[in-house]
């Protein structure tokens, strides 16, 4: 077997065929809408955030399940065309991943009807060590935890990055969080995890208790909110017309590994992904708003923002708060 190329970023996880719906009002119970138009285009959490670090020049791996259906053919026509090296392990006699997402054209956001076959699980002796190691960043999803928590540690060992982006409190997920240094969940996981809704509590206690290097949320039309340890960093969204919100935040996710490989300072990171993000609104489909480098910066420059929920004084405020928090409770 030839060992496996170098690359810059390699992903573990979802991969999805979405049917994007959109709809002029969300359907009330018994009734019927007509629809203004139906699309079927590819998405997936991990596959999208390494298609766009792929189209923003850096080298991409990819690693997950597929079905032995026609939309693992799209998957692997797609990739391929993409520049994407994948490892498409394919399950005989199963449907790959599906959504139905029906889009509000009025706001632009959307509701998700999925349907996953547990055969689509990779599982941890399916994986090839020279897929996760031959490269600087590794990014996962938790689906499912074990497999992503193997990964995690080889990376780890040898000297990569490691980012998760999490909803749910999966099984296994605390022994996964040992082995991530960027966590970057979505609003909801923390208190999913730790029992509490307030950010400012939480994201410091993850850091404190899995070692993360960074803990934060991303917060839809709100922006992004990060712990790195010592001081909170908050971006508000930008404000665009959303066309469709599908894959917001797996753009996200591509663009803070895509700024974590550029060695960018935090808030930078955090600027760029929720810039990536929102442009990536103003399109159909979880990658049909993926926009040029050169865009995202200069859109992250000049773009209006949504009210800010937090100002600079809350923030140092809160930062003091919660770094005398950490050190009260810091084991011996």
């Amino acid at each position: 077997m030839l060992a496996a190329a170098h690359v810059d970023v390699v992903g573990l996880g979802l991969n999805a065929l979405d049917t994007i719906i959109r709809l002029p009002h969300f359907p009330a119970f018994d009734s019927k809408v007509e629809i203004l138009s139906a699309e079927t285009l590819l998405g997936g959490q991990v596959a999208t955030a390494v298609v766009c670090c792929q189209r923003w020049g850096l080298r991409t791996r990819y690693a997950g399940k597929v079905g032995d259906d026609f939309a693992a053919r799209l998957h692997r026509e797609a990739f391929a065309s993409e520049g994407v090296e994948a490892h498409l392990i394919e399950v005989p006699h199963c449907s790959s991943q599906c959504a139905y997402i029906l889009v509000d054209a009025y706001s632009g956001e959307r509701t998700i009807l999925w349907k996953r076959d547990p055969r689509l699980d990779v599982e941890s002796h399916e994986l090839n060590p020279e897929w996760i190691t031959r490269a600087k960043l590794l990014h996962i999803d938790g689906h499912p935890c074990a497999p992503a928590e193997t990964a995690a540690r080889w990376a780890q060992h040898a000297g990569m990055i490691v980012t998760a982006d999490l909803d749910n409190r999966y099984h296994g997920v605390e022994a996964l969080l040992e082995h991530v240094d960027f966590l970057m969940s979505s609003r909801e996981f923390p208190e999913r995890l730790l029992g509490t809704s307030n950010l400012f509590e939480s994201l410091p206690e993850i850091v404190r208790r899995f070692r993360c290097r960074v803990a934060g949320a991303t917060l839809g039309r709100d922006g992004a909110l990060a712990w790195d340890g010592s001081q909170f960093h908050y971006v508000p969204a930008f404000a665009v017309s959303a066309v469709d919100t599908t894959g917001a935040g797996d753009v996200f996710h591509g663009g803070f590994a895509y700024a974590l490989l550029q060695n960018w300072p935090l808030l930078r990171a955090l600027e760029f992904s929720c810039a990536a993000a929102a442009l990536n609104c103003t399109a159909a489909g979880a990658r049909g708003g993926i926009r040029p480098l050169a865009e995202i910066e200069r859109f992250a420059s000049e773009a209006p923002r949504r009210s800010s929920l937090f100002s600079a004084d809350e923030l140092r405020e809160r930062s003091a708060r919660a770094l005398a928090r950490v050190q009260i409770s810091r084991p011996e």
